[in-house]
């Protein structure tokens, strides 16, 4: 399995943008499906964005697509999520997922997890 680490959170103002960056280390990167979950208090957690392990293919939530972009760099084993227009509403706690040959991540199905970044927008 991979390990993943978070970084790049923080507070930001209605409108703003933030650039959330995962590393992993271990073996077979390109092998994994590579994704974003977020988790807001009293809620669920949910997936935010997916880049296949194959044919990067991207998949978004409904709630972030054209405001966020997720991408993906083999040759570094990152992932990175760039966040535009935030809104108060995405703010959450962050997680970076790893699934073996994934596709849209499901977290069922995740094998790794990062330890999570705090993202605070305010209004």
């Amino acid at each position: 399995q991979v390990q993943l680490v978070e970084s790049g959170g923080g507070l930001v103002q209605a409108g703003g943008s933030l650039r959330l960056s995962c590393a992993a280390s271990g073996r077979s990167f390109k092998n994994y499906g590579m994704g974003w979950f977020r988790q807001a208090v009293g809620k669920e957690r949910e997936h935010v964005a997916s880049v296949s392990w194959i044919g990067d293919n991207k998949y978004y939530a409904d709630s972030v697509k054209g405001r966020f972009t997720i991408s993906r760099d083999n040759a570094k084993n990152t992932v990175a999520l760039q966040m535009n227009s935030l809104k108060p509403e995405d703010t959450a706690v962050y997680y970076c997922a790893a699934q073996f040959y994934g596709l849209e991540l499901r977290s069922s199905q995740v094998n790794s997890w990062g330890q999570g970044t705090q993202v605070t927008v305010s209004s």
